[in-house]
């Protein structure tokens, strides 16, 4: 458990790190074309996602999101006490990649967030952007598991550009950028509603599978969504 609890952690605090720190330098170097920085930020984002994945999927399942981590715990993969140390994990991971962008950029360790994310256009594509990735990990991860790291940065990549909030989609990743007064924060009082839209979006997926493909296998193959119970979570 301390092994899959340190991967998430780090494998979090890398894709904060990757979000935060693509923002900066796109913001710094796109000389104010918004576009952009937003297509710099979205490459590297995607790129991360493979790589972060493919890394620690083999040890904690790659969850580097507490809506994934509420899923599993209520499909039966991981149990309470497994979800509620997998969800503190990545925040403080997800903080400390914050951190590390914030110093590796010359910046203050941390500047709270001003910038504005609200109103119900942005609610609802939070609800989408998270019910979304979470179809394409409880499909994938069970049907064509070797493609989900690819499943997953892809949807994530296209996501930042079909959503008008740019798809946060993880209720961890929005707590760490609310900590960043930089090219992809958030105000600190828009992430509790945004957080919201995210777990019903996941919610939703997770029911919806339920009825869609009620027979997949009951365990997935291989990342996203492990099971410490039977050797397929060791794959």
């Amino acid at each position: 458990m301390k092994q899959r609890l340190v991967s998430e952690a780090i494998g979090t605090g890398f894709l904060v790190a990757a979000v935060v720190g693509s923002g900066i330098m796109g913001e710094r170097l796109a000389g104010g074309n918004g576009a952009v920085a937003l297509l710099v930020n979205t490459i590297a984002t995607g790129a991360a996602l493979v790589a972060l994945i493919c890394t620690f999927g083999p040890i904690s399942g790659a969850h580097l999101n507490p809506g994934v981590s509420l899923a599993d715990a209520i499909e039966g993969g991981i149990t309470l006490p497994e979800m509620l140390a997998y969800i503190a994990a990545q925040c403080t991971g997800g903080i400390a990649g914050t951190i590390a962008a914030h110093l590796m950029f010359g910046l203050r360790w941390y500047s709270i967030s001003v910038h504005a994310r609200n109103g119900s256009a942005l609610l609802f594509s939070e609800f989408v952007a998270s019910f979304g990735l979470l179809c394409v990990i409880w499909g994938c991860s069970r049907l064509r598991s070797g493609g989900v790291p690819f499943a997953v940065a892809s949807y994530i990549t296209a996501a930042y550009w079909f959503t008008s909030s740019t798809s946060f989609a993880n209720p961890a990743v929005t707590l760490a950028r609310s900590l960043s007064n930089t090219f992809t924060g958030i105000r600190p009082v828009d992430v509790p509603l945004f957080v919201v839209a995210q777990v019903a979006g996941a919610l939703s997926a997770t029911f919806l599978f339920r009825w869609l493909a009620p027979n997949l296998p009951a365990t997935a193959r291989q990342v996203l969504v492990p099971h410490p119970d039977t050797e397929s979570a060791r794959l």
